[in-house]
């Protein structure tokens, strides 16, 4: 079989402990009017206000949008852009968690192109690139500082919705794990364990044939030689370093080797894509309001098991690239793992009622980008089962 892939990242990524402080320079060289989007309680953090320092000792005017909420709300981002405008920054600084980063790129969409969020949904809907951004995560999980993906609450939805582009990836990513100590154990378990499932969902994608022109088409394009390669020096990295940066936050090595894994896992599913995971998690968060990340690894193990059948040679991969005697040890090492870290062992562990498991099959079934991307199909009746499974614990083989 002749080999392909793609790849799509940031023209610049800084990665280790200290290139926090390249910040300055490298914004020089971007623009001159700079838009710092983040969070309340980072806008008062010290290591914060320091980058914003450097920023400003370049010779850059410099204001602080601290409005970004959980999830990034659609209303949220909207408002954030207008009021920007009367400043008219020419670079956009993202700091923070995910949605620090989703909304910097969100803002920076509309601030380049005008209208609303809802405009962009889905793929390829945003006409050019938008202005300079610097995307800087202080947690190790989401990957959003290399990925064409931003992810917002649509209260009329009542659900996660994603805006895909290749123009969203941001122009310069610093990933400096020291900007992680400080995460607390059940935001690096979640945040890992969202990384962990990028990359073994990225891994085990549908493979599709690589017709010309399939990445200006897609922008999942399916598992693919470049995409692997990332996805499983990321299980690697966040198999040795997850457990360890959850049980010692000072753990440097456990630390670097987690933010890294996170990077290169969004790296890999910012082309190969995710799967029926993150489709499931979708609704289950909306109905749940709790974490993706809690979401998406609590559904992994059972997603798994109704694509081993399809995913034999990967899981093969997947235990050594882990340590594992053999593929048949993947998932419930997995689950384990998780386990330990506290993620739920169930979706009623999470707090989905019994009677929606029907809604939430019909829902997932929706999300189409992402169903398509599972290596193995599933219909009405077969997400039902899952679903259901997932929903009473029940990690046994089902129909």
């Amino acid at each position: 079989m002749n080999l392909f892939g793609t790849l799509r990242a940031p023209r610049e990524l800084h990665f280790g402990s200290g290139q926090r402080h390249a910040l300055g320079g490298i914004a020089a060289r971007l623009g001159k009017r700079a838009l710092f989007v983040t969070d309340a309680r980072l806008s008062a953090d010290a290591e914060f206000l320091a980058m914003v320092q450097q920023v400003k000792d370049a010779g850059i005017t410099c204001r602080i949008d601290a409005s970004t909420l959980p999830d990034v709300p659609v209303e949220s981002a909207i408002t954030a852009a207008n009021g920007a405008r009367e400043f008219a920054p020419d670079l956009v600084i993202g700091v923070g968690g995910g949605s620090c980063l989703d909304m910097a790129k969100c803002v920076a969409l509309l601030l380049t192109h005008g209208g609303r969020p809802q405009d962009y949904y889905g793929e390829n809907l945003v006409c050019g690139p938008i202005i300079p951004l610097i995307a800087v995560p202080t947690t190790a999980g989401t990957g959003s500082e290399v990925t064409p993906v931003a992810v917002l609450s649509d209260s009329e939805r009542t659900l996660k919705v994603g805006i895909s582009s290749p123009f969203l990836i941001p122009t310069t990513s610093i990933c400096d794990p020291d900007l992680t100590l400080s995460c607390p154990a059940s935001l690096t378990a979640i945040a890992g364990a969202d990384a962990l499932t990028h990359a073994i969902e990225a891994f085990t994608a549908v493979r599709r044939e690589p017709v010309p022109g399939i990445a200006q088409q897609r922008v999942f394009v399916g598992k693919n030689a470049i995409s692997d390669q990332l996805a499983l020096s990321a299980i690697t990295l966040l198999w040795e370093g997850l457990e360890a940066a959850c049980q010692n936050g000072s753990d440097r090595t456990a630390r670097e080797k987690v933010m890294l894994g996170a990077t290169l896992a969004g790296l890999a599913f910012g082309v190969a894509g995710t799967a029926a995971a993150h489709a499931i998690q979708y609704p289950v968060g909306a109905l749940t309001h709790t974490a993706h990340g809690l979401g998406v690894a609590c559904l992994l193990p059972y997603v798994m098991t109704w694509n081993a059948p399809a995913i034999g040679t990967e899981l093969a991969q997947i235990a050594q690239a882990a340590g594992l005697a053999g593929g048949d040890a993947v998932i419930p090492a997995l689950a384990s793992l998780f386990e330990r870290i506290g993620i739920p062992k169930s979706l009623s562990a999470l707090g989905l009622d019994e009677d929606r498991i029907d809604w939430v099959a019909e829902q997932s079934l929706g999300i189409a980008r992402l169903i398509q991307n599972n290596p193995r199909p599933l219909n009405a009746h077969e997400m039902r089962n899952l679903v259901a499974a997932a929903h009473g614990g029940n990690l046994s083989k089902f129909n």
